[in-house]
């Protein structure tokens, strides 16, 4: 399973890539509002930064709701540079524009999907990748580790070569039930990723180990 990171935090996107276990980026319009970046050239170049510490994929997500706008800022995305994935939203309009990136051999990432349907529709416009949005769905009461267990099935069933890319992990336990259902990426905070450093009997194993060897004189 691959591991994307979901921010735009640059301090944080180098942590996890000096880890060495770093295969992409995902962002949205919070993401960068959160890091207090504005206006469009800011936004651009900061994808570029993105694209310069890391060496897979990185989305980047159009804003506009209508076909025509989409196929207008995801073309620009596109151009800016060859990791650059266009993330989509799932909407009639987003699907239609998939289709044609699609058609161009534009990669696409389609976002804020919340059922099975929905995952079929985009891989039959030709998506690149998938975004469901567990950590979401957990929020209101309803398993989101089912919805990836269903996209798996029917992608499985029908030979989909769309990437089922978990979105809204929270922590620690949605990355290995992802790992164990077989989602293809999973994308969340940095501290999801280093959650599964931790375990009480390595440190205190560890521990052990550095006072036996200092009784060695090493």
């Amino acid at each position: 399973m691959k591991f994307f990171i979901d921010t735009a935090n640059l301090q944080d996107i180098e942590e996890a890539q000096a880890l060495g276990v770093l295969d992409g980026v995902t962002t949205n319009p919070s993401l960068m509002a959160k890091e207090g970046i504005t206006g469009k050239q800011n936004i651009l170049n900061h994808y570029l930064a993105i694209c310069n510490i890391v060496e897979g994929d990185v989305s980047a997500e159009v804003i506009s709701t209508d076909f025509e706008g989409m196929v207008r800022e995801g073309e620009e995305l596109a151009a800016l540079h060859p990791q650059i994935v266009v993330k989509l939203p799932m909407i009639g309009d987003g699907v239609k524009a998939c289709k044609y990136f699609s058609s161009k051999g534009i990669r696409t990432n389609v976002t804020l999907v919340f059922s099975a349907g929905q995952a079929l529709l985009a891989a039959k416009a030709g998506a690149t990748y998938v975004s469901p949005f567990l950590g979401r769905l957990d929020d209101v009461s309803t398993d989101g580790m089912h919805l990836i267990s269903e996209i798996r099935e029917i992608y499985d069933n029908y030979g989909y070569q769309t990437q089922i890319l978990s979105a809204s992990v929270r922590h620690t336990m949605h990355i290995i039930n992802c790992a164990k259902i077989g989602s293809d990426i999973m994308t969340g905070p940095l501290s999801a990723i280093k959650g599964l450093l931790k375990h009480p009997l390595t440190d205190i194993g560890l521990k052990q180990f550095v006072e036996d060897a200092k009784k060695m004189n090493l």
